[in-house]
Order: C-alpha cells, then sequence, then structure tokens
C-alpha cells in the first residue's frame, strides 16, 4: 500500500492496516489464535492466494503477525503483541457495522466463525448458579463453543474432546438475529435455526427477547 505520507497516527495506522482485506486476515486470527494459510484462505473467500500471501508478509514487516515455520507444512500465522492490540479496533468495527447487517445482500458469504466475536460481546450467563454449560455453533469444522457458568461466558474455538449440551446450525441472518436478540428462539426454528441438545442451555445465554420478536 502506499503511504499517505502524513504526520498523523491514524494516517499512519492506515498505511499499516488500512489495504482491502488487511483487517479481515486479522479477523481471523483473533478468532483461530493462530492458522495455516490454508485456514485463512478458507476463512477469507473471494480473496486470491498471491494477494493473501502478500496481505501477509505486509503484516509480517509491520510487526502486526508472525509466521512460526518450526510447526512444518508451511507453519502458523498468529498475531504478535502488536497484532493482539488490534482487537479493540476490531471490536468497534464490530458495533459500529452491526446495524447494517440484516441489510447484506441476500447472497453474501457466511461462515459460523464469524459470529463467535459478535457472541462473546452479546451472550451472557443468566443463571449463574446452575451447572455449567457449552453450547456449540456450527461444528467442528467451522463453528465455536460457548461456555457459561458461574455468571460468565468464555468464546473459543471447538475443542475436540468437548461433548455440548446443544449444537445450534442455521442460516447467517436467522443466527444473526437470534443472538442479538432480535428473534426469540421460540421462533428460530420457523426461521431454518436447528437446536440439538438441550434448548434451555441455549436460551440461558440469549438476550432477552420479546415474545413478537421474530424475523419477517
Amino acid at each position: 500500500m502506499k503511504s499517505y505520507g502524513q504526520l498523523c497516527a491514524v494516517a499512519r495506522a492506515l498505511d499499516v492496516v488500512g489495504d482491502r482485506w488487511t483487517l479481515l486476515i486479522v479477523r481471523e486470527l483473533l478468532i483461530r489464535r493462530r492458522a495455516r494459510f490454508t485456514e485463512l484462505q478458507s476463512g477469507l473467500p473471494r480473496i486470491a492466494p498471491n494477494l493473501l500471501t502478500g496481505r501477509l508478509r505486509d503484516l509480517e514487516r509491520h510487526g502486526v503477525v508472525l509466521h512460526d515455520t518450526a510447526t512444518g507444512a508451511g507453519g502458523v500465522y498468529r498475531l504478535t503483541e502488536r497484532g493482539r492490540a488490534l482487537e479493540g479496533v476490531v471490536r468497534e468495527l464490530l458495533k459500529w457495522g452491526a446495524p447494517t447487517v440484516p441489510y447484506a445482500p441476500a447472497d453474501a458469504d457466511f461462515q459460523m466463525h464469524w459470529l463467535s466475536m459478535p457472541a462473546a460481546h452479546l451472550l451472557r450467563d443468566s443463571q449463574p448458579d446452575s451447572p455449567p454449560v457449552t453450547v456449540r455453533f456450527g461444528d467442528l469444522a467451522d463453528g465455536f463453543d460457548v461456555i457459561a457458568g458461574s455468571g460468565t461466558t468464555d468464546v473459543r474455538p471447538c475443542e475436540f474432546e468437548k461433548l455440548p449440551d446443544a449444537v445450534v446450525t442455521g442460516p447467517g441472518h436467522a443466527l444473526v438475529g437470534l443472538i442479538q436478540g432480535a428473534i426469540a428462539l421460540r421462533y428460530a426454528a420457523d426461521a431454518g435455526v436447528v437446536v440439538t441438545g438441550s434448548r434451555s442451555a441455549v436460551q440461558r445465554l440469549l438476550p432477552v427477547a420479546t415474545d413478537s420478536a421474530r424475523l419477517t
């Protein structure tokens, strides 16, 4: 990216992360914590491999991403401490962009793990005195676990050895509405959401939705 050439912190930051796809690469590494090139490519549909390679090299050069080749098979990428400091920036973009999500094109790409970031800020444990529960959104290939207990929630990549109390799947627009409280769980099936296992475990996490909260 060509520098803005300005003695300004905003411009200097955009010199590093202002290119198209760059912050989405950061998003993937915030969610996945570490990822191989192929995993990043899978989580960034429509990006050309050579463009992803170039963006990763730029992020390495600026000390945002570390490429660990000791693991073999092309190595893994992870954020440096400076890279992880971008979480607040991504979080603010998430909040700013949330109202526009319902108006995304009908053919917009959707992957379940993308929901893990809003889920971390919207889902809460409403039954702190009950035993801990794990709710899985999606599956081991593309998903995340939400663990609720003692009044806290922990959103993390799916744990292979963990058997969840409930599994939630469905179309992107419906799931966004569910975790935002725009659609009540009782109406979720009408929107294509499927809950396998304990519905009460899922309800425990969701924002309070009015009886009229449903997708139209």
